[in-house]
């Protein structure tokens, strides 16, 4: 069993590292003098040798000691920093099993539709409000777009997406866009969709539907999959590559204010790592960040030849490998199913079953090339359906190119079936979780997509447990917020929106919550020796809670508050300083960025091929996405939008 295999491993180079390092010693050499020493609080370190500490020691960025007061402290000198945690909770510094770094920043540019308890979007007329409000800001202002992010059907009181004619309540003299939560649907208001060129007339693209009126034929405002990104990419503004860069930047900020210090951009298109390679040239990078690179659009990214593929950070940034996108999303009804859904969408048949991405030939082929070139794979599977097609294609390429370690990971797996665990467990494939499934769509899965049977099983933690089969867990963000907290409380009590546990029996403990969001994470990510546990010669990533999590009430878990967030030894955030400052802004003049990328970076056209026709207005060019790109993961819609706009504003009103 692979993972048994790897861990006995990596228990041997631990010891090792640390022998040679401390020469058979718990600490650092007599003449080693610490930086700082963190004491006076619960220390978890999620190492099972040693589960708990009194102290650590930290120089130049890494861990040096950790253990009992009496010998840490040997290592303090006259100008070691001594930090009292004064009783609040210290653990290894989360780390993403799956997110979209790049885009999320994009939130803090658009009128939140969230509901309750992230938001207020909670009805149709709170949508209208909100976004009336939004009007009136510098944002949309400047780019003549209401845009609103996170509304959800499922949390809305009227249980149905908003219509054109909803937005147009709200304006139709501004196009309106408003993007679902799960980024797999968005809704346009009449002026929108006569920028982007929808009519009666427009067919449904491959992969994408628009939904329409009664009459069967004028669209109703609600685009889905690739109909919608298609169209959002039309009316978007075409943005800078300094407003492009200060968004990625906020997006870190906000990873950072959750106790992240290791972020992932789940799905990056060329532009993305081009934004990022500038700003790690730059000196700019707060947080580890490690991209997969989009194997949709094409069979060879190019940037999976580049230095930046390794297995070592370059000014805080890299490529771990490549992501594939094999459905939608349960809860926008898209995600792929081998049974029907309980509640087909609107005009849908009744045996509905959401649809593929790709056919099995070519996502067997995509997997096949990965494999060719020992690339790691990230596969956003929701629906057994597309689960199936990937372990098929798993399957096929372990048999040709033999057993390695390869840590590849099925993203979401929300729908995984008991025997798609075994063969998870039989080829090395790792689950990464979105646990808050639970709280945010448990209830509406249980009415209204999978029924309660299947609801019951969704995200199946301790069913992997079970198998011996280790996890991550994740946030998607910006489908929701990057908050490690709530995930621990999902997980743990599997709530649901309405106070009910969904699936009792897969629930996990609070240790193994932590791990699958620290060192299990960093296991994903081949990082193991470096991060994930607090440990003699690993980076001092750290995060201050303000209580322990295993000494409260396990339904308390989702009141605990990040306190600040330490990366290699420096504090990046702490919460009061954070509260005394403004909500975050889009800049509107964006700091340069110097130096400039030396590297050559595919234009946004380079990585999407798209064919731009100019609509008939001349005021705006709309995007057609070739018939093969399908499906936008949840956050990586709004990468899309940040690196594709295309609608060029010329001035503010």
């Amino acid at each position: 069993m692979p993972f048994i295999k790897a861990s006995t491993l990596l228990k041997a180079s631990r010891i090792l590292a640390i022998l040679l390092f401390l020469g058979c010693s718990n600490q650092a050499p007599a003449a080693v003098v610490a930086d700082a020493i963190y004491t006076g609080g619960p220390i978890i370190t999620m190492n099972d040798a040693s589960p708990r500490v009194q102290a650590v020691a930290v120089k130049d960025g890494k861990i040096i000691a950790a253990g009992s007061l009496a010998d840490v402290e040997k290592l303090k000198g006259a100008a070691t920093a001594a930090i009292d945690l004064k009783g609040r909770t210290m653990l290894p510094g989360f780390i993403d099993g799956h997110g979209h770094a790049f885009t999320t920043g994009i939130q803090a540019a658009s009128a939140n539709l969230l509901p309750a308890p992230d938001g207020q979007g909670n009805s149709v007329a709170d949508l209208q409000r909100l976004l009336r409000a939004y009007a009136q800001s510098e944002s949309a202002k400047k780019f003549n777009l209401i845009l609103g992010f996170g509304y959800d059907d499922a949390q809305l009181a009227e249980k149905r997406h908003p219509t054109r004619h909803d937005l147009d309540a709200v304006s139709k003299d501004l196009p309106i866009l408003i993007v679902h939560q799960s980024a797999h649907l968005g809704v346009m208001n009449t002026r929108a969709l006569e920028l982007a060129g929808l009519t009666a007339d427009t067919k449904d693209p491959q992969g994408g539907v628009v939904r329409r009126e009664d009459d069967g034929k004028s669209p109703n405002g609600v685009l889905e999959e690739t109909a919608f990104m298609g169209a959002a990419m039309s009316i978007f503004p075409k943005l800078n590559p300094d407003q492009i860069a200060q968004l990625a930047v906020m997006g870190q900020d906000l990873y950072i204010s959750h106790g992240y210090t290791t972020a992932q951009e789940g799905r990056a298109t060329g532009p993305a790592h081009g934004s990022f390679v500038q700003l790690a040239q730059a000196g700019r990078m707060k947080i580890d960040v490690v991209s997969y690179m989009d194997m949709i659009f094409t069979d060879e990214p190019p940037e999976m030849k580049s230095p930046w593929h390794s297995r070592k950070y370059n000014g805080r940034y890299r490529i771990g490998g490549i992501k594939l996108n094999l459905d939608g999303s349960i809860q926008g009804k898209t995600g792929y199913l081998t049974q029907p859904y309980v509640k087909p969408p609107p005009a849908a048949a009744t045996n509905y079953r959401g649809y593929e991405t790709l056919p099995d030939q070519v996502i067997a082929a995509k997997v096949d090339k990965a494999f060719a070139n020992g690339w790691q794979i990230l596969a956003h599977c929701n629906g057994d359906a597309a689960i199936d097609q990937y372990i098929s294609a798993v399957r096929d390429a372990t048999a040709k190119h033999g057993p390695a370690d390869r840590r590849n990971v099925v993203i979401h797996a929300q729908a995984a079936r008991p025997d798609q665990l075994d063969s998870m467990k039989d080829l090395g494939l790792m689950p990464s979780f979105f646990g808050m499934h639970c709280f945010y769509w448990g209830d509406w899965h249980r009415d209204e997509t999978l029924g309660p049977v299947r609801a019951e099983r969704i995200s199946p933690a301790q069913s992997a447990l079970r198998r011996g089969i280790i996890f991550t867990q994740h946030h998607d963000s910006p489908v929701a917020q990057p908050s490690a907290i709530r995930i621990l409380s999902s997980v743990v009590t599997r709530r649901t929106r309405s106070g009910d546990i969904l699936g009792a029996d897969e629930r996990i403990g609070v240790n193994d919550a932590l791990k699958s969001l620290t060192i299990w994470g960093a296991y994903q990510h081949f990082e193991e020796n470096e991060k994930g546990s607090i440990e003699v010669g690993k980076v001092a990533d750290f995060v201050v809670l303000s209580g322990d999590p295993f000494a409260i009430d396990k339904e308390k878990l989702g009141e605990l508050k990040v306190l600040q967030t330490i990366k290699a030894g420096v504090s990046l955030y702490t919460a009061d300083a954070a509260a005394s400052l403004p909500p975050a802004q889009w800049p509107a003049v964006p700091p340069s960025l110097t130096p400039p990328p030396t590297e050559l970076l595919r234009t946004a056209t380079d990585s999407n091929p798209a064919a731009t026709i100019p609509a008939q207005s001349g005021q705006v060019a709309r995007t057609l996405l070739p018939a093969t790109q399908s499906h936008a993961c949840g956050g990586c819609a709004m990468s899309h939008l940040m690196l594709e706009g295309r609608r060029v504003v010329s001035a503010a009103r």
